[in-house]
């Protein structure tokens, strides 16, 4: 399982601020957190998504990881 924390908007749009996820694949994981909460479709895509630690924006394999991060755009300084 690879726990997915969902940050300010993200957050709001998801209903969670973090879940447990099963996907095998960055791009199996987008697609299917955006089935389950449908708000999300307008704001993952500008969202940056760190896997451990590292941004990742192309699809990759899951497998060993433990955290992934989703950090919407922040405004300010």
């Amino acid at each position: 399982m690879t726990r997915v924390r969902y940050f300010a908007a993200a957050a709001e749009a998801a209903g969670t601020d973090a879940e447990d996820r099963s996907e095998g694949t960055l791009a199996e994981l987008r697609a299917a957190v955006v089935v389950e909460h449908p708000a999300l479709a307008d704001i993952l895509p500008r969202c940056a998504v760190m896997v451990d630690g590292v941004r990742s924006d192309a699809d990759r394999s899951l497998e060993g990881v433990e955290l992934i991060d989703v950090l919407p755009p922040f405004a300010g300084g």
